[in-house]
């Protein structure tokens, strides 16, 4: 049966090559979009984590998406926070979602050894690879993912909200956003000055981060902020989490799914069609509805077998293309997500290959035989 099942597949060489292609465009496009969604969420929650702060405290209503509420509460609020048992830093930062060209947050940082708000003391400080911090209130730092991308150099000049920027400064990639400019800049410029989007807190110890958390949320007037550990955090960055984020990813498995279950519906009925003749002799040679059947289900198979290797193929040389072409777009490689792929590639196949082996195994051997 295996080298029928071969021959057969090699006898129309064109109709299988198409179904493996269809297949491995099926597995590529599970296997691009997720990665992509997953590699940017943990881009964003490794950037995140990288400033190196304990604790984050949020203005009441905001979510997940710091970046995403804009500047509304006082910077004082960091004083509030410094006053707390075992909080060694409290930085605040002020984060601008800009949707201009392509979506990415800015960070309104605040460089000054001298205050009491400089980010370079939450954690690591940056590490320059050129240039240094900001010399005047129109400056720039950019992460060297950015620069790679966008060909910056120390010197030249990015618009940013209508404003040229002069980059002064090209750190190493890891620490919050991926283009920094000095807070007061930022804050005037969205009509927020002495406003704050998110404050970062640093503890003198692990294990007083529990009682940091509930010291703050005990501050009065404080109540209703958002205050997580970096450890909450962390475990909030999920696809489960995500607004959206998995309803989409259903959906492009589902679109994927319909790909491989036409195109396989459509190349084994068809060859079910112009094999008449052929299972009209097997039946009379003595083989079973279940023997024809199977032909056609292990002729899938196969198909689908060699659409998944061809698809995770495909998937890994264009991850290597995107990443070189576009440093700061994140493609993650999740074995579980190719074992999904693999598994939902050949049901959805034999799935559209049922019907038309069923439809092989119900022929009659005398009409077939008869079939020109």
């Amino acid at each position: 049966m295996n080298r029928m099942v071969i021959a057969n597949l090699v006898h129309r060489p064109v109709r299988s090559i198409i179904s493996v292609l269809a297949i491995a465009v099926e597995v590529t496009l599970i296997l691009l979009i997720v990665g992509l969604c997953i590699g940017m969420l943990n881009d964003t929650k490794d950037r995140q984590k990288g400033i190196g702060f304990d604790v984050m405290v949020l203005p009441p209503g905001s979510s997940i998406f710091t970046g995403m509420t804009g500047a509304p509460v006082s910077v004082k609020v960091a004083d509030k926070l410094r006053q707390v048992p075992h909080v060694e830093v409290a930085t605040p930062i002020v984060m601008q979602m800009i949707t201009t060209g392509r979506l990415e947050v800015l960070d309104g940082v605040v460089l000054d050894p001298a205050s009491p708000n400089d980010f370079d003391r939450m954690g690591r400080a940056f590490h320059y690879l050129q240039g240094g911090p900001f010399q005047g209130p129109y400056d720039m730092i950019v992460d060297d993912l950015f620069a790679s991308q966008r060909n910056a150099k120390v010197g030249g000049t990015f618009e940013v909200m209508n404003q040229k920027f002069r980059i002064c400064g090209i750190v190493e990639h890891g620490k919050g956003a991926r283009r920094f400019v000095p807070m007061a800049t930022l804050q005037d410029m969205i009509g927020a000055n002495g406003k704050a989007s998110i404050f970062y807190v640093k503890v003198d110890d692990d294990r007083n981060v529990d009682q940091v958390v509930a010291a703050i949320k005990a501050i009065p007037g404080m109540e209703q902020y958002a205050v997580r550990s970096v450890g909450e955090y962390t475990s909030m960055m999920t696809v489960e989490n995500m607004p959206g984020l998995n309803q989409f990813i259903d959906v492009v498995i589902g679109v994927s799914i319909i790909i491989g279950f036409i195109v396989i519906f459509q190349a084994m009925y068809t060859a079910v069609m112009e094999r008449t003749r052929e299972i009209g002799i097997l039946k009379s040679l003595g083989a079973s509805r279940l023997y024809i059947a199977n032909v056609v289900m292990r002729e899938t198979f196969l198909l689908s077998l060699g659409g998944f290797a061809c698809g995770v193929a495909f998937s890994a040389v264009a991850r290597l293309a995107l990443s070189h072409k576009f440093p700061v777009l994140p493609i993650a490689w999740d074995n579980h997500w190719v074992l999904r792929a693999a598994v939902i590639a050949v049901v959805g196949a034999l799935l559209g290959a049922l019907y038309p082996a069923l439809k092989a195994a119900r022929k009659d051997p005398i009409d077939a035989l008869a079939y020109e």
